[in-house]
């Protein structure tokens, strides 16, 4: 069977400014800065567009000290897409940044591992110290949309459709997910917070917020056999995919990276 091909984009809505040494575990005795970018990712060709993650609201974002340089939603539009018609938006995890815009997709089913949704919903979330990257109106928000059928479980590794497959690779949260794209490149992993920084991958620096950090360490290795090589991996929130990807238009520059095509750095 041929496969279709899609195009994707990784859109940045926010920022910040952190240290090394409270983003990575044994990140840096001296504090050096690090910047740090927020994405949501579109996936599309000329019959359907796929969306991953949906990003934080102003003042979730803005109360933990990010910036909120657009609407998550909105923000598809410069690609083409529409928060109003999407029909399929893949929730990689539960995190505020990734999940904090359910409702401004209406038309949406939403696509999450059984895992994650039995993490943010169980006794896990006892533990201060695992649920302060959850935001409970967005659990809730959730739940409702489950119980209005619009969320599909994914139990593991599974198809979302021909191009499109989804990767439970647990270590950042119980039930977090990478997806893969088939592309005129070849297959295009979106790593999402499978690996947060190019660094991950290059040097198996750990991120400071885990559920398991031998699972986050396995991860970086697992989800390199994804691609066809190392090129094909892209992170979840390293400023470097903007620098590495071109813009596809020039108005576009430093705010989207087309994914699709071959990085120029």
């Amino acid at each position: 069977m041929t496969l279709p091909i899609y195009e994707v984009y990784a859109i940045k809505y926010g920022d910040r400014m952190g240290e090394r040494g409270k983003i990575f575990v044994h990140g840096d005795p001296h504090d050096a800065p690090l910047a740090m970018d927020y994405f949501v990712w579109v996936i599309k060709n000329d019959k359907r567009t796929v969306v991953v993650d949906v990003g934080y609201g102003q003042p979730e974002g803005e109360r933990r000290g990010r910036s909120f340089l657009r609407c998550p939603a909105e923000s598809i539009k410069l690609v083409g897409g529409d928060p109003d018609t999407v029909e399929d938006v893949v929730i990689t995890h539960m995190h505020y940044d990734h999940a904090g815009n359910l409702a401004l997709f209406p038309k949406a089913n939403f696509h999450i591992q059984d895992e994650e949704m039995s993490f943010v919903t169980g006794r896990a979330m006892t533990h201060k110290a695992l649920r302060h990257s959850f935001v409970l109106d967005d659990v809730l928000q959730m739940v409702t949309m489950l119980y209005g059928d619009r969320v599909v479980f994914h139990n593991g590794d599974d198809d979302l459709e021909p191009g499109i497959t989804l990767h439970h690779i647990p270590g950042h949260t119980r039930g977090l997910q990478a997806v893969r794209v088939h592309t005129k490149r070849g297959w295009v992993v979106l790593a999402s917070d499978v690996a947060h920084y190019y660094e991950s991958l290059e040097k198996g620096t750990p991120f400071l917020t885990h559920e398991n950090l031998f699972e986050m360490l396995e991860g970086f290795r697992h989800v390199q056999t994804l691609g066809e090589t190392k090129d094909h991996i892209v992170p979840g929130h390293d400023p470097l995919v903007l620098q590495r990807y071109p813009a596809p238009s020039p108005e576009l520059e430093g705010i989207v990276a087309q994914l699709d095509v071959a990085p120029t750095a």
